[in-house]
């Protein structure tokens, strides 16, 4: 069956609504990507010959969204070729693409299926629409196609028309990918976001291991918290020096503490000879989530909070394949209280720029907005992850909007590890936001004036504002 990618998709049938939301649409479409946050590798972009590998590696293989439902299925991981946690894999990528075909109607109805036929139509010329009897037909075709300048990263990330992009390392990363790309001579604006969840939750497993990192890429013996506090610091600098504009952090809650830093040393030494708990740790979070909003508001920092995902909820598959293998679950999660630590002490502050991000819907009307809608420091990320979606972005402008504005908003960001899929993400954003703010318009609670400045600031101006892009 051909693909066929309707030139009114994810608009509303009303005539008059329809109207407006074409006309807005056309003024943004073609506004560059800005892409303030993200998981895409800086290595592919960091040799000017890179080459992407197979279909299965570059569009099955990177792409939890994909993997998580195929697993849900009864699709073993490793026929997928997923790496094991060792960073083993024994696959034949051709019998992976056949695997993923057969499933492929897994995906109907669903933001992966609209962004997977996007990619196939508009980046891979595909016409057909992938399923078991032309599974080996497309993937020669891709794969045929990767091995051509064309479709070298650096050459899609033109075609893309991106503006910028940011990347997220951890904090022990060298950034040398980064360094090439800056010393190759090219003009991309390729930018690292600091991460340092791996060395700030202590009861993860290997967490010495990535202390040990961070010591060895900084130089500093970290024997106490204060020396921990310091090279972090000193880590921020660096990334600084190499373009970052934000840092990045998640947690299972929101919860903040500010807590004298003899109790955090306290834990931090429980933490450094292997026994620490599990309040402990979750007591040592919230009081760094505190540590690093000050270090934003003195450095300038985006500060990024993710909130609301248990991660690895399936034990048996992160001790097979590690960690983010597409089994982290939303969790309820409380915004006001938990917040309430770190806002007294930050949340007034003009250099201080917070963009909280939650998995928790439930919490949109109630807590996310109207914290937005009072707090200078505070604004709102996007709908995120499961949220990423049609009807997601709608429930999301519906409960935010009326409270906080689209102003005390970011507009969108990908957040993707999935290259090839970032035009198509976007285009959906853009659809789906240009169809609701025609829908005020049509009901006379905007004007024309209005919506258009409103589509463009949501499709473009909101991110580069933001995370001060300009």
């Amino acid at each position: 069956m051909e693909i066929k990618l309707h030139p009114d998709r994810f608009f509303s049938p009303d005539p008059g609504q329809l109207s407006v939301a074409r006309e807005l649409y056309r003024q943004v479409e073609h506004l560059p990507l800005v892409c303030p946050h993200g998981h895409v590798d800086p290595r592919i972009f960091a040799d000017p010959d890179y080459r992407f590998g197979s279909p299965t590696e570059l569009l099955l293989i990177p792409d939890h969204y994909i993997f998580r439902m195929l697993y849900s299925a009864g699709v073993r991981l490793e026929d997928l070729g997923v790496p094991y946690a060792n960073g083993s894999s024994d696959y034949d990528p051709r019998k992976a693409w056949q695997i993923f075909a057969d499933h492929f109607h897994l995906f109907s109805g669903t933001p992966t299926g609209i962004w997977l036929q996007d990619e196939m139509v508009n980046v891979f010329g595909v016409r057909s629409k992938l399923g078991s009897k032309n599974a080996q037909e497309i993937y020669d075709q891709i794969d045929a196609q990767l091995r051509l300048p064309a479709f070298a990263p650096r050459a899609l990330f033109e075609q893309f028309n991106i503006e910028v992009l940011c990347t997220t390392e951890t904090v022990s990363d060298s950034l040398e990918y980064h360094s090439a790309i800056r010393s190759s001579g090219w003009g991309a604006r390729i930018l690292p976001t600091y991460r340092t969840d791996a060395v700030v939750s202590l009861d993860t497993p290997g967490w010495i291991n990535d202390l040990h990192a961070l010591e060895e890429q900084s130089g500093i013996s970290i024997s106490d918290f204060s020396s921990f506090i310091s090279t972090l610091e000193g880590r921020r600098e660096f990334f600084k020096s190499m373009g970052a504009v934000a840092a990045d952090h998640a947690a299972l809650t929101a919860k903040t503490l500010s807590l004298p830093a003899s109790d955090m040393d306290a834990i931090f030494q429980r933490g450094l000879i292997g026994e620490v708990s599990r309040t402990d740790a979750a007591v040592f979070t919230a009081g760094m989530l505190v540590e690093m909003a000050r270090m934003s508001a003195e450095d300038g920092l985006v500060m990024q909070l993710h909130v609301g995902s248990y991660r690895n909820h399936n034990p048996a598959l992160s001790s097979r394949f590690g960690s983010d293998k597409g089994a982290d679950i939303p969790v309820q999660t409380e915004l006001t209280q938990n917040l309430k630590p770190l806002l007294d002490q930050f949340g007034n502050h003009p250099n201080f720029h917070l963009i909280l991000f939650t998995l928790d819907e439930s919490t949109y009307s109630r807590e996310f907005a109207p914290l937005a809608g009072h707090y200078p420091a505070l604004k709102l990320g996007p709908p995120w992850w499961f949220h990423d979606s049609i009807h997601g972005i709608e429930r999301y402008l519906n409960q935010v909007v009326e409270t906080a504005g689209i102003y005390n908003t970011v507009g969108f960001n990908d957040d993707t590890r999935a290259f090839p899929s970032i035009p198509a993400r976007h285009d959906v954003w853009r659809r789906v936001t240009c169809n609701w703010i025609a829908g005020l318009l049509v009901r006379r609670i905007i004007d024309q004036e209005d919506a258009e400045r409103m589509a463009k600031a949501m499709a473009y101006d909101l991110a580069k504002q933001a995370y001060f892009l300009d």
